[in-house]
């Protein structure tokens, strides 16, 4: 009796991911989400010190920061591997910029918004005629809050941009569009 031998042949198929935009894309998403990380975190703090109720944008973000770095550290390790798939970046790009872009507006609000906003207690100075130590403490925590509070709008607005960039990307090296 006769034996049918059959063969298969897997093929992998290699995506080539631009080393240096990767690699920035990489840093700048650490930054953002590590300096969105450490403010939030700091804010946080300041309004337990204070006694204060947290607004529910502190804890999201310092949660979408977290993620965002284990997402950066998954990508590193697929990355080290040679097994980055454009679809995983695709898809966990997506979500995170989904979150990303629910910060940025919350934060935008909280900023910027109507009566209230962090920035409409920032112009204000300490009455320079009666200079005392503890009106001037007052006035440098609220201007390192309202620095903190606008770093953490810059780096989100990077973010965001950044996020929808990788998605772009991601989608050129699943059609092979770098050479």
């Amino acid at each position: 009796m006769a034996t049918t031998e059959i063969i298969t042949v897997q093929r992998r198929r290699k995506y080539h991911w631009p080393e240096a935009q990767l690699n920035f894309w990489l840093f700048i998403m650490l930054v953002s989400s590590s300096v969105i990380l450490g403010v939030f975190a700091y804010l946080t703090s300041i309004q337990n010190t204070l006694r204060l109720g947290i607004p529910w944008i502190l804890p999201f973000m310092i949660t979408v920061s977290a993620l965002c770095i284990v997402f950066i550290i998954i990508l590193l390790g697929l990355i080290s591997q040679r097994q980055l798939l454009p679809g995983i970046v695709v898809l966990g790009s997506f979500i995170l910029f989904v979150l990303w872009l629910t910060g940025l507006i919350e934060t935008s609000i909280q900023l910027y918004g109507p009566s209230g906003a962090v920035n409409s207690y920032c112009g204000s100075r300490p009455n320079t005629q009666s200079i005392d130590s503890m009106q001037t403490a007052v006035w440098l925590a609220n201007l390192s809050i309202c620095t903190d509070f606008r770093a953490a709008f810059a780096f989100e607005i990077v973010g965001t941009i950044f996020l929808l960039w990788m998605m772009v990307m991601a989608y050129q090296v699943n059609r092979d569009d770098f050479d």
